[in-house]
């Protein structure tokens, strides 16, 4: 009888043991977007070989993406700075291996952009080397379902190379229906090739490969310029690279000792958009000693407000942030790149 209670208490214990480690270790099936760090841009660029070794700091702003377990879901509800997703809404019909790949592609065009715009501000020589067409998604029904990946670079198709994306498109047009094609495309910088035939396009009486696609180009400057993020994704960072990078090849002393941080994607034209999860952004500045953050200054069109009333702007966001965390960080509103150097040069004067 004693030992028989014994083993109940032991398995009672077990049980509780199981069902405490399941709170607190269970993914399920939603995913938390957190604050994450603010890193220092100069960390991750060269220019002419050479890392800028000026005091201050131009820090890019990342939000943290964890899988949501009972105990973290439950711990986030009420916290301003973590958000819940479901895996649907945060990364579509993507998996969690796919979305990241996607991300550092965003990335790597955010870099690009970074150069053009830097290198057009500071009036120096760049050149954009046209590599082919990124693989963005692979419909169900394509040919190359099993032969391609998301993440893939198309090189040409039937020994045909082409200068952008649209030419691609004209020329899978005036293939016959019936055809087989053969692509070579990189992967992990590895040369491959494929054959397979064309498919009815989705909601359209053409026939394609059955794939999402995009330029995917390499900008170089004259003096060259490196950036390396690493495992850092999206295109976020764009502003802030672009600020280091303008910084370096028009041997601008921006930061005058100052920590400088901010978020924002960037064209090659100097235009700044809006990101998500600028909130974490703010509080990961805030945290890092930030006295600057640059916001983008998004206009709130009549056609946003038609599909999102509720829509409230990057800047505003970040104005609302700043205040829950009763920072005296200054929150600059920026619509472009020249707003962002302007105040820097401006306040760097009376500073």
């Amino acid at each position: 009888m004693k030992f028989n209670k014994t083993r109940n208490k032991v398995l009672s214990a077990i049980f509780i043991i199981i069902v405490v480690a399941a709170f607190f270790l269970t993914p399920t099936g939603y995913y938390l977007e957190v604050p994450g760090t603010a890193e220092d841009t100069s960390q991750f660029v060269k220019v002419d070989g050479k890392h800028d070794k000026k005091k201050g700091n131009l820090l890019l702003t990342t939000v943290g993406i964890i899988q949501g377990t009972p105990f973290t879901l439950l711990k986030s509800l009420g916290n301003n700075f973590e958000t819940i997703y479901s895996q649907k809404d945060l990364m579509g019909d993507e998996n969690s291996q796919e979305y990241f790949k996607v991300q550092q592609f965003y990335m790597k065009s955010a870099q690009n952009s970074a150069v053009q715009a830097a290198y057009s501000k500071a009036d120096k020589p760049f050149t954009k080397k046209y590599l082919g067409v990124y693989v963005m998604d692979i419909m169900s029904n394509s040919d190359f379902k099993k032969k391609l990946e998301m993440g893939d670079t198309i090189t040409s198709i039937n020994g045909y190379h082409f200068t952008n994306a649209d030419q691609f498109i004209k020329y899978v047009r005036k293939q016959d229906k019936h055809s087989t094609v053969k692509i070579s495309f990189l992967r992990d910088g590895k040369k491959k090739t494929a054959s397979g035939k064309l498919v009815k396009l989705a909601d359209t009486k053409r026939f394609g490969l059955g794939i999402t696609l995009t330029d995917d180009t390499e900008a170089e400057g004259n003096p060259p310029t490196k950036i390396n993020a690493g495992q850092i994704g999206g295109p976020s960072a764009g502003l802030m690279f672009t600020l280091q990078v303008y910084s370096q090849v028009a041997n601008k002393d921006l930061k005058a000792g100052r920590t400088i941080a901010g978020t924002g994607t960037i064209a090659p034209d100097g235009t700044v958009g809006p990101i998500g999860g600028i909130e974490k952004k703010v509080y990961a500045a805030s945290e890092e000693g930030a006295t600057i953050f640059f916001a983008p200054d998004d206009p709130v069109t009549k056609e946003i407000k038609k599909y999102e009333p509720g829509y409230v702007n990057n800047y505003h966001l970040a104005l609302s942030a700043a205040k829950k965390l009763h920072t005296k960080m200054k929150i600059v509103p920026v619509k472009n790149l020249n707003d962002a150097i302007n105040y820097l040069e401006k306040t760097k004067q009376s500073k």
